[in-house]
């Protein structure tokens, strides 16, 4: 069995710290896709939310936002 690395709360203090720091966005996307996009994220060295992120990012700023 696998050892739990972090106490009950160690949990509780990250997930207050998350929500007070961080906003939560769900994206749908179409079956099979969330597969391919983590295998292009993980080809650039990225995890799916900073993948995410910089697209958002790119994109905001090439529009102008």
């Amino acid at each position: 069995m696998a050892e739990n690395k972090n106490s009950s709360a160690r949990i509780e203090a990250n997930n207050r710290y998350n929500a007070k720091a961080y906003d939560r966005i769900n994206v749908a996307v179409p079956k099979g896709r969330k597969d391919i996009i983590k295998a292009h994220a993980e080809k650039n060295g990225e995890s799916v939310n900073g993948f995410v992120n910089r697209a958002i990012n790119e994109t905001m700023q090439r529009d102008g936002e």
